[in-house]
């Protein structure tokens, strides 16, 4: 509609043109008294032009306007339908996404189960295991703890035991008796023993060393126990305290002289004794003390004392008795030549007597091999004249005369 009155509007201008060219042609021709007329022509032509332009161009702008509008009715219909489009793929693809999601939520849900019946198969397994290696940990445990507590009642014991100077004397006098016992013979060594003449002071043990002639030459040993002065110097080490240290080392020192020197004045006599004698000491970290404070030559030259751990008394007392090994090996020589001179007589002896009792047995060898050669030759002679018979009569007959025998004897 409003393309066919844009259309009918130009028209209308161009023939109105049309007219207007017409009109000055005739004016032209007609000549000047008409201009008036031709010029209030004009103008009302010219009115006319403009009015008919003013309504060309509301009719224009109102075509304008209404295709404008249809335009945009247009494109608001086809963007609705590319949004009514747009929103059914949404619902599609949204559909879509949500059945896939429900099958990807079906499949973890199957595999999610699968996975926790499994773990906790396995998990069961392995708490069963883990309750099973618990429970035998916790037997040994509490057995353990048992050991532990029987352990430690046996420290206090011992706590108690070591706490008294005489009862650690004891102690350390055992320890040795163990050490020589295991390594000596019983009349190696002895205990208790005087090893000074006119003295009344009993040295521990004494090892039984060969002198000149049948008489022994005692070596004293005897076992001392500073416990309490070896703790005091533990404790200071582990207070990491130098004057504590300095302070029990010292006291340490002094009660090793004075061990030394007792045993020097009680029990060391030559020749009666060696002119040495043995400090055991019972615990190794005691010993290692003493060696680390340089005290064993100082000890050694002042009082003629060694001093020996466990460890160090058994490797003396093994080197002690592959000396009497030694020793008994010399002295029993002779008397081993004596025993084999007397094995080489009665050899030669014992070779003679063979020798007849040989010639013997050779001759009634000979005397019986005679004597049965000669009657076997007589027998088979007088048996000659009598007929042999089969073996089954021989066998029947014999077995006869053997029932007979029997019957006889009953």
């Amino acid at each position: 509609m409003t393309e066919y009155t844009l259309f009918f509007a130009v028209a209308a201008c161009v023939l109105l043109l049309f007219v207007l060219l017409l009109l000055l042609v005739l004016l032209r021709r007609s000549g000047g008294k008409t201009e008036q007329k031709v010029d209030a022509l004009r103008a009302d032509m010219l009115s006319q032009l403009r009015e008919n332009r003013e309504e060309s161009s509301r009719s224009v702008q109102a075509s304008v306007k209404t295709m404008s509008e249809m335009l945009l009715t247009a494109q608001t219909q086809a963007n609705k339908a590319n949004i009514d489009a747009m929103e059914n793929t949404r619902k599609s693809v949204q559909d879509g996404m949500r059945e896939i999601r429900s099958e990807n939520t079906r499949q973890l849900e199957q595999m999610r189960a699968t996975v926790d019946e499994k773990l906790q198969k396995t998990l069961d397994e392995r708490i069963a295991q883990s309750f099973k290696l618990v429970n035998e940990r916790l037997e040994q445990v509490y057995k353990g703890l048992g050991e532990m507590q029987t352990l430690a009642s046996g420290v206090g014991d011992l706590k108690k035991v070591l706490s008294n100077v005489k009862t650690r004397g004891v102690l350390g006098e055992i320890q040795l008796g163990a050490i020589l016992e295991e390594i000596l013979s019983p009349e190696q060594y002895e205990a208790n023993v005087i090893t000074k003449p006119g003295s009344k002071n009993f040295v521990e043990y004494a090892v039984k060393m060969p002198g000149a002639g049948d008489d022994a030459v005692y070596l004293p040993i005897d076992a001392k126990f500073p416990l309490d002065a070896y703790h005091q110097l533990a404790d200071a080490y582990d207070a990491a305290d130098t004057a504590l240290i300095e302070a029990a080392g010292k006291v340490l020192e002094t009660r090793i002289r004075q061990f030394a020197k007792d045993i020097r004045d009680k029990y060391i006599d030559p020749p009666h004794t060696t002119d040495f004698g043995i400090m055991f000491l019972p615990i190794e970290g005691l010993y290692a003390e003493v060696v680390r404070r340089g005290m064993v030559e100082q000890l050694q030259r002042d009082y003629r004392v060694n001093i020996a751990g466990p460890t160090t008394m058994a490797a003396i007392l093994n080197s002690l008795q592959m000396g009497f090994r030694t020793l008994a090996i010399q002295k029993r020589s002779g008397e081993v030549w004596k025993v084999l001179g007397a094995v080489k007589t009665e050899f030669d002896t014992f070779g003679a007597v063979i020798t007849a009792a040989q010639t013997r047995l050779e001759q009634a060898n000979k005397e019986l091999d005679k004597l049965v050669g000669v009657r076997t030759r007589q027998i088979q002679r007088r048996l000659s004249e009598v007929s042999s018979l089969s073996q089954s009569e021989a066998r029947q007959i014999l077995d006869g005369e053997t029932q007979i025998s029997d019957t006889s004897d009953t």
